[in-house]
Protein backbone atom coordinates (compact mmCIF):
# COMPACT_ATOMS: atom_id res chain seq x y z
CA UNK A 1 0.00 0.00 0.00
CA UNK A 2 1.55 3.70 -0.56
CA UNK A 3 0.80 6.11 1.47
CA UNK A 4 -1.65 8.22 -0.40
CA UNK A 5 -4.04 4.61 0.06
CA UNK A 6 -3.26 4.23 3.91
CA UNK A 7 -3.60 8.68 4.25
CA UNK A 8 -7.04 8.65 2.39
CA UNK A 9 -8.66 5.72 3.98
CA UNK A 10 -7.67 6.61 7.51
CA UNK A 11 -9.23 10.26 6.74
CA UNK A 12 -12.21 8.63 5.77
CA UNK A 13 -12.60 6.22 8.53
CA UNK A 14 -11.76 8.71 10.57
CA UNK A 15 -14.16 10.97 9.81
CA UNK A 16 -17.22 8.46 9.64
CA UNK A 17 -15.68 7.04 13.14
CA UNK A 18 -16.23 10.84 14.48
CA UNK A 19 -19.62 11.07 13.07
CA UNK A 20 -20.51 7.50 14.77
CA UNK A 21 -19.61 8.63 18.10
CA UNK A 22 -20.99 12.07 18.18
CA UNK A 23 -24.51 11.65 16.09
CA UNK A 24 -24.66 7.59 15.95
CA UNK A 25 -24.68 8.11 12.37
CA UNK A 26 -22.19 7.55 9.11
CA UNK A 27 -23.24 9.79 6.74
CA UNK A 28 -23.45 9.94 3.31
CA UNK A 29 -21.13 12.60 2.35
CA UNK A 30 -18.31 10.68 3.74
CA UNK A 31 -19.19 7.21 2.17
CA UNK A 32 -19.82 8.30 -1.20
CA UNK A 33 -16.89 10.67 -1.88
CA UNK A 34 -14.69 7.87 -0.05
CA UNK A 35 -16.14 5.55 -2.43
CA UNK A 36 -15.09 7.38 -6.05
CA UNK A 37 -11.99 8.64 -4.37
CA UNK A 38 -10.63 4.67 -4.01
CA UNK A 39 -11.64 3.79 -7.03
CA UNK A 40 -10.67 6.99 -8.75
CA UNK A 41 -6.88 6.30 -7.06
CA UNK A 42 -7.08 2.68 -8.03
CA UNK A 43 -8.07 3.52 -12.06
CA UNK A 44 -4.96 6.12 -11.39
CA UNK A 45 -2.62 3.11 -10.81
CA UNK A 46 -3.94 0.88 -13.48
CA UNK A 47 -3.00 3.75 -15.90
CA UNK A 48 0.40 4.65 -14.19
CA UNK A 49 3.73 3.10 -15.74
CA UNK A 50 6.19 4.60 -12.66
CA UNK A 51 6.04 1.45 -10.83
CA UNK A 52 3.72 2.27 -8.29
CA UNK A 53 1.18 0.18 -9.45
CA UNK A 54 2.15 -3.00 -7.87
CA UNK A 55 1.80 -1.55 -4.32
CA UNK A 56 -1.84 -0.87 -5.40
CA UNK A 57 -4.70 -2.96 -5.49
CA UNK A 58 -5.84 -1.92 -8.64
CA UNK A 59 -9.22 -1.04 -10.02
CA UNK A 60 -10.12 -5.02 -10.65
CA UNK A 61 -9.23 -5.66 -6.57
CA UNK A 62 -10.49 -2.17 -5.22
CA UNK A 63 -14.21 -3.12 -7.24
CA UNK A 64 -14.21 -6.82 -5.83
CA UNK A 65 -13.51 -5.62 -2.59
CA UNK A 66 -16.03 -2.78 -2.95
CA UNK A 67 -18.83 -5.46 -3.79
CA UNK A 68 -17.56 -8.41 -1.54
CA UNK A 69 -17.47 -5.94 1.47
CA UNK A 70 -20.40 -4.51 0.43
CA UNK A 71 -22.15 -7.25 0.11
CA UNK A 72 -21.07 -9.20 2.84
CA UNK A 73 -22.52 -6.13 4.91
CA UNK A 74 -25.68 -6.15 3.31
CA UNK A 75 -26.23 -9.57 4.83
CA UNK A 76 -25.58 -8.01 7.90
CA UNK A 77 -27.80 -5.71 7.40
CA UNK A 78 -30.74 -7.42 6.23
CA UNK A 79 -30.56 -10.01 9.11
CA UNK A 80 -28.74 -8.84 11.96
CA UNK A 81 -30.14 -5.38 11.95
CA UNK A 82 -26.61 -3.87 11.22
CA UNK A 83 -27.19 0.46 10.06
CA UNK A 84 -27.04 1.23 5.78
CA UNK A 85 -24.16 3.71 7.05
CA UNK A 86 -22.09 0.74 8.41
CA UNK A 87 -22.82 -1.25 5.14
CA UNK A 88 -21.81 1.59 3.09
CA UNK A 89 -18.55 1.81 5.26
CA UNK A 90 -17.47 -0.78 4.92
CA UNK A 91 -18.01 -1.54 0.96
CA UNK A 92 -15.93 1.84 0.92
CA UNK A 93 -13.24 0.09 2.92
CA UNK A 94 -13.08 -2.67 0.77
CA UNK A 95 -13.08 0.36 -1.89
CA UNK A 96 -9.45 1.35 -0.56
CA UNK A 97 -8.25 -2.53 0.30
CA UNK A 98 -9.35 -4.35 -2.10
CA UNK A 99 -10.38 -8.14 -1.47
CA UNK A 100 -8.11 -9.71 0.99
CA UNK A 101 -7.33 -6.82 3.32
CA UNK A 102 -10.78 -5.78 3.09
CA UNK A 103 -11.96 -9.09 4.11
CA UNK A 104 -9.54 -8.81 6.72
CA UNK A 105 -10.71 -5.55 7.78
CA UNK A 106 -14.12 -6.29 8.02
CA UNK A 107 -13.07 -9.38 10.28
CA UNK A 108 -11.29 -7.15 12.61
CA UNK A 109 -13.96 -4.67 12.37
CA UNK A 110 -16.96 -7.17 13.72
CA UNK A 111 -14.34 -8.52 16.03
CA UNK A 112 -13.44 -5.55 17.82
CA UNK A 113 -17.03 -4.19 17.49
CA UNK A 114 -18.08 -7.32 19.18
CA UNK A 115 -15.91 -7.40 21.79
CA UNK A 116 -16.66 -3.47 22.50
CA UNK A 117 -19.96 -4.78 22.54
CA UNK A 118 -19.51 -6.99 25.02
CA UNK A 119 -17.62 -4.59 27.19
CA UNK A 120 -20.55 -1.93 27.01
CA UNK A 121 -23.12 -4.83 27.78
CA UNK A 122 -20.87 -5.73 31.09
CA UNK A 123 -20.36 -2.05 32.15
CA UNK A 124 -23.96 -1.34 31.94
CA UNK A 125 -25.49 -4.54 33.41
CA UNK A 126 -22.77 -5.72 35.64
CA UNK A 127 -20.65 -9.01 34.97
CA UNK A 128 -22.44 -11.12 37.90
CA UNK A 129 -26.04 -9.45 36.87
CA UNK A 130 -25.49 -10.55 33.50
CA UNK A 131 -23.80 -14.07 34.40
CA UNK A 132 -26.36 -15.10 36.49
CA UNK A 133 -29.22 -13.94 33.99
CA UNK A 134 -27.99 -16.25 31.49
CA UNK A 135 -27.42 -19.12 32.89
CA UNK A 136 -31.14 -18.49 34.50
CA UNK A 137 -32.80 -18.32 31.20
CA UNK A 138 -30.58 -21.18 29.87
CA UNK A 139 -32.05 -23.12 32.65
CA UNK A 140 -35.44 -22.29 32.38
CA UNK A 141 -35.05 -23.13 28.28
CA UNK A 142 -34.02 -26.56 29.47
CA UNK A 143 -36.41 -27.43 32.00
CA UNK A 144 -39.31 -26.08 29.58
CA UNK A 145 -37.32 -27.50 26.38
CA UNK A 146 -38.62 -24.57 24.73
CA UNK A 147 -37.38 -20.94 24.14
CA UNK A 148 -38.27 -18.84 26.88
CA UNK A 149 -38.71 -14.77 25.51
CA UNK A 150 -37.37 -12.52 26.95
CA UNK A 151 -38.89 -9.41 29.30
CA UNK A 152 -38.89 -6.09 27.97
CA UNK A 153 -36.18 -4.73 30.46
CA UNK A 154 -34.06 -8.06 29.79
CA UNK A 155 -34.62 -7.00 26.08
CA UNK A 156 -33.92 -3.33 26.75
CA UNK A 157 -30.35 -4.06 28.33
CA UNK A 158 -29.55 -6.38 25.81
CA UNK A 159 -29.74 -2.93 23.32
CA UNK A 160 -26.48 -1.24 23.66
CA UNK A 161 -25.43 1.23 21.45
CA UNK A 162 -23.00 -0.72 19.15
CA UNK A 163 -20.30 1.90 17.30
CA UNK A 164 -18.83 -0.22 13.91
CA UNK A 165 -16.86 2.80 12.60
CA UNK A 166 -14.53 3.55 15.32
CA UNK A 167 -13.95 -0.32 15.32
CA UNK A 168 -13.34 0.09 11.36
CA UNK A 169 -10.99 2.95 12.16
CA UNK A 170 -9.17 0.26 14.64
CA UNK A 171 -9.63 -2.46 11.89
CA UNK A 172 -8.24 -0.30 8.80
CA UNK A 173 -4.79 0.48 11.02
CA UNK A 174 -4.27 -3.20 12.05
CA UNK A 175 -4.50 -3.82 8.58
CA UNK A 176 -2.88 -1.15 7.14
CA UNK A 177 0.32 -1.05 9.44
CA UNK A 178 0.17 -4.89 8.95
CA UNK A 179 -0.12 -4.88 13.12
CA UNK A 180 -2.17 -8.28 12.79
CA UNK A 181 0.93 -10.15 13.19
CA UNK A 182 1.15 -8.82 16.48
CA UNK A 183 -2.29 -9.77 17.78
CA UNK A 184 -3.09 -13.31 16.16
CA UNK A 185 -2.48 -16.51 18.20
Amino acid sequence: MTLLVIVCVLLFATTAAVTDILSHKIYNWTTYPGILVALAVHAGTDLSVDGWSSDFAGLEDSLKGFFLCGLLMLVCFVFFGVGGGDVKLMAMLGAFLGVDRGLEALLWTLVLGAALGLATLIWRVGLWKLISGVVRHVFWCLRLANWLPLSDAERQALQPPLFLAPSALAATVIVCFGWQRYLSF
